[in-house]
């Protein structure tokens, strides 16, 4: 038996029926949205071979929100950007800078729902103040594309350029290298930075 604060198994069968064995019950894509939106955490598993499928069925939940009327939240610009990442030497560090970015705006997201809700509050002549929240997560984002734009750099490979003083010497070698050191380490005291001023404005 799972233990209280494990997983809910999802278990899909060849007919494409999805059976919650916590609940007992039969449930549709919308059903595991819903527990996504409420928290519950849960693992999707093939009824016949136990393999873990949680990927893909939370990808075909998007896949099927995306196509519902008036519900488009992935820009067309970011899929594009997102296909041509795959293959890409950049791709492994992808999922990284998504989920930071992502896991910052979830830490930061009630205070956007206050100011949103301010601003929406205002009567029309004063919806200037909508600036607010939208500087707020421009900021956020700026800040997000900076340590991702330092993380293409170290995984960028240096060009074989030839000087006019010559082919690169094991000196200038050794001094690029490191460079690249100093660049992941300020990297990642960027990151843990952020990381300390989202819990800094958690407890506040």
């Amino acid at each position: 038996m799972p233990g209280k604060d494990d997983p809910v198994i999802i278990k899909k069968y060849a007919n494409r029926r999805l059976y919650n064995t916590g609940t007992s019950t039969y449930v549709t894509l919308e059903d595991l949205a819903e527990m996504v939106k409420r928290g519950e955490d849960f693992t999707v598993q093939d009824a016949k071979s136990g393999q873990d499928i949680t990927h893909p069925v939370l990808t075909q939940i998007i896949f099927e929100l995306e196509n519902k009327d008036g519900q488009n939240m992935l820009p067309v610009s970011f899929l594009r950007q997102l296909i041509s990442f795959y293959g890409d030497q950049m791709q492994m560090i992808v999922p990284s800078f998504l989920e930071q970015s992502m896991f910052a705006f979830a830490k930061e997201q009630e205070r956007f729902r206050e100011q949103m809700k301010d601003a929406i509050g205002k009567a029309p002549m004063d919806m200037m103040g909508m600036s607010t929240p939208m500087k707020a997560i421009e900021e956020q984002t700026r800040r997000n594309m900076e340590i991702f734009q330092n993380a293409m750099r170290m995984f960028t490979p240096f060009p074989a350029t030839v000087s006019q003083e010559g082919p690169e010497t094991s000196e200038q070698a050794a001094s690029k290298t490191e460079e690249a050191t100093d660049d992941l380490r300020d990297l990642k005291e960027q990151i843990a930075a952020m990381q300390r001023k989202i819990d800094s404005m958690d407890k506040g």
